[in-house]
């Protein structure tokens, strides 16, 4: 093994002489005091090797000896990871001692102890690729799948398997023969540099399945897909962490990772307290038995935040591969960015704007373009469905970070702060939102079929409504309420009733806060159908009482259980209020 001598220290940037070949992204361990600290080689210039140290390297001297593993920044993947707290660097949380980390402490990430009943797909002869289903697992009542290497080239035949039965993870479950004739064993375990996208599989074709979120302001305005990729923005205190947790927690998704990068310790610590106690709606039991938490909070080593984000999406490939639908969250891609950009400086590049670096455009693009969904070479399907937040200082959207993911990212949901202090949550704003899925025929064919053909063009006119409703706004706070014509109020209290009854949702009540598909059809038509009809008033304080009435109404329909009496009850009153305001035609 190649071995390093330190010749120099800045922060946590340090530089080696080395006495044999090393390549980019390697990892190696520093011995200071006692303590290996682990260390990923960034740059290498002839006997010069700069590497980025993941922990404090306070008290590291020149001479310090160090030592060269020979592979890159990998993770382990296997049965066990579900329900679990990691680190960046996919050190459990759960088996370390202490308020803070120690420095040089690494664990274990999975329980090489534990029994699993494993159940064999394949045969004897049988002829495998890689990451071909060789048997089965079930954790926390999730079927998982133990697959052939993921690094296998070409074809390999089963030699043997074995039965079913209980086995550890590091227990023979098959021999393989290869072309060359070589016999490769198995276990439950795989090893993959989280850099390195995993590209097993047959084609990604462009998404179009709806991901149902149960929020209505995300399915029926700017809905994302199976295997989509999107982003919310705010500044602070806008809601994105809640509106996070709503969407991870009434996804219709199988397995949830969240990837919490460089966050406030305090927000890091609800997620921590909150999650385990979620009960999942799909299935009645803990949300925390299908979900991973990755933590790499402010306060813990920067260089290991940029590796954070490149272990959660390596885990959600990995069940990806399996025919899984995965959610990641990233929260947040604006701190990632800090980290490249801390990293970027210490190795003395030329700095792009506001000084990150130079390449960030093609870092945010090759990361965003690992979510997707896929066809396995089985011909089962699998999805990774990312979305990150970026939190930009004072929510400025022209910053380099926010620009970069727009030009990838597929959904943008904008938090304005504007909402967020009107208390109208979610605070997403329904006109600078987007969703390109909308616009792609695959995605039109399949609402069409999910809901009906008019669907797109009325999500498009109800759009039309709240931006007209916003100039009319304007002009009324301009001209006051008498300087502005009674039309023109009754255009502006039909878009707050679009605002109040459809974008607004409480996330705190059990009916409102998830809203099924059925149910948002019917409060789109019973909204347009208030919109299409034609009203009669003489005064603007008559338009004012009338739909404030309509919008109490509405709201009580959605604090009401779909279909339900009190439901149906409200429907009818809300049908005679219309009606006696109703121009007579």
């Amino acid at each position: 093994m190649t071995k390093g001598i330190v010749s120099g220290v800045v922060a946590n940037m340090v530089t080696l002489q080395v006495d044999g070949p090393v390549i980019q992204g390697e990892i190696c361990y520093i011995t200071t005091g006692g303590d290996r600290l682990m260390a990923e080689v960034i740059k290498v210039v002839k006997q010069d090797v700069y590497v980025q140290v993941f922990e404090s390297t306070r008290g590291l001297k020149i001479g310090a000896e160090a030592e060269f593993t020979g592979h890159m920044l990998e993770i382990q993947l296997g049965p066990g990871m579900l329900s679990h707290n990691y680190d960046g660097l996919q050190n459990d949380l759960d088996k370390m001692d202490g308020v803070f980390l120690k420095r040089g402490q690494y664990t274990d990430a999975l329980d090489s102890e534990r029994l699993w009943d494993f159940e064999p797909i394949v045969k004897v002869g049988d002829k495998v690729q890689a990451s071909a289903w060789l048997g089965k697992v079930e954790e926390n009542h999730q079927p998982l799948k133990i697959m052939a290497p993921f690094q296998m080239e070409g074809t390999a035949t089963v030699k043997s398997i074995v039965p079913k039965g209980q086995y550890k993870i590091h227990d023979t479950i098959a021999v393989l023969t290869d072309e060359q004739g070589n016999e490769i064993k198995l276990d439950m375990v795989q090893h993959w540099p989280v850099k390195f996208a995993m590209t097993n599989y047959k084609e990604k074709p462009r998404p179009f399945k709806l991901l149902e979120t149960g929020v209505r302001t995300i399915d029926t305005f700017n809905p994302i897909v199976e295997g989509g990729t999107g982003f919310i923005h705010g500044p602070f205190g806008t809601g994105k962490t809640v509106l996070q947790h709503a969407i991870s927690k009434q996804a219709e998704a199988d397995i949830v990772i969240i990837a919490a990068c460089g966050e406030r310790a305090n927000e890091v610590v609800e997620i921590f307290t909150e999650f385990p106690e979620l009960v999942d709606p799909h299935t009645g039991r803990k949300l925390m038995e299908r979900t991973i938490i990755i933590a790499n909070t402010s306060n813990m080593p920067v260089a290991a935040r940029e590796a954070s984000v490149y272990t959660a999406m390596t885990m959600a490939e990995y069940y990806r591969s399996m025919g899984l639908r995965v959610l990641l969250m990233a929260d947040s891609t604006s701190r990632w960015a800090q980290a490249l950009r801390e990293m970027s400086n210490r190795m003395e590049e030329l700095p792009g704007p506001d000084a990150f670096p130079m390449d960030i455009s093609s870092i945010i693009s090759n990361f965003y373009g690992r979510a997707g969904y896929v066809t396995l070479n089985n011909g089962e399907v699998g999805s990774v469905t990312f979305l990150g937040t970026v939190s930009p200082a004072g929510g400025n959207l022209k910053e380099p970070v926010t620009e970069n993911t727009k030009k990838v990212a597929r959904c943008f949901y904008a938090l304005e702060q504007e909402r967020a202090d009107k208390k109208r949550y979610p605070a997403v704003n329904p006109i600078d939102s987007y969703s390109k899925y909308l616009e792609y025929p695959e995605f039109e064919a399949y609402i069409s079929k999910l809901i009906n053909d008019e669907w797109t063009s009325k999500v498009n006119e109800i759009k039309t409504r709240l931006l007209r409703g916003k100039e009319i706004a304007e002009q009324i706070n301009i001209l006051g309420d008498d300087g502005v014509p009674v039309e023109y109020h009754v255009v502006f209290w039909k878009s707050e009733l679009i605002d109040c009854v459809i974008l607004q949702q409480d996330a705190f009540d059990d009916i409102d806060s998830v809203s099924s598909l059925e149910r948002q059809e019917e409060i789109v038509n019973m909204v347009m159908g208030i919109c299409h009809t034609e009203f009669e008033f003489d005064t603007f304080l008559d338009v004012m009482n009338f739909f404030k009435r309509v919008i109490n109404l509405c709201k009580q329909i959605n604090y009401s259980e779909f279909k339900s009496d009190k439901y149906n009850e409200y429907m009818k009153q809300l049908d005679e209020l219309v009606a006696t305001k109703k121009a007579k035609s």
